[in-house]
């Protein structure tokens, strides 16, 4: 059984309840939900979703890099959008932070997120 190893980074937001920025077991690495809070100051920036899609991304890519990986090496990645319609700006930046090929991923409307986010995500690496 593989010992599993909790992952923290000052670079990244602080959990806001009972979880931990990720866990990695072997080389596998699940990383929690980030949505788009400012690392410094635990607020959730303002601005359109593009900023917060960005912010989020820059929450993971702190995350993965705590974990001794990087956003290339995502395998599954989980959005969450509180309206669907955003999707198409989730597609066009997300190419500005991945390259082909690009990881699995899914999609998930929902009707809230934590703090009135307009967008959270969730990954798995294997680094």
């Amino acid at each position: 059984m593989s010992e599993k190893r909790y992952i923290h980074t000052e670079a990244a937001p602080a959990a806001i309840g009972t979880y931990s920025q990720a866990v990695r077991t072997g080389h596998t690495v699940y990383l929690s939900g980030q949505i788009p809070l400012d690392p410094s100051t635990m607020e959730l920036i303002g601005g359109d979703i593009d900023a917060q899609i960005r912010q989020v991304f820059d929450n993971l890519s702190a995350v993965a890099g705590a974990a001794g990986g990087s956003l290339f090496d995502v395998v599954k990645l989980t959005v969450y959008l509180v309206d669907i319609g955003d999707f198409p700006r989730v597609n066009e930046i997300m190419s500005e932070y991945f390259k082909k090929p690009y990881p699995a991923r899914a999609a998930v409307g929902v009707s809230a997120l934590p703090k009135a986010a307009l967008v959270e995500m969730d990954a798995i690496l294997v680094a």
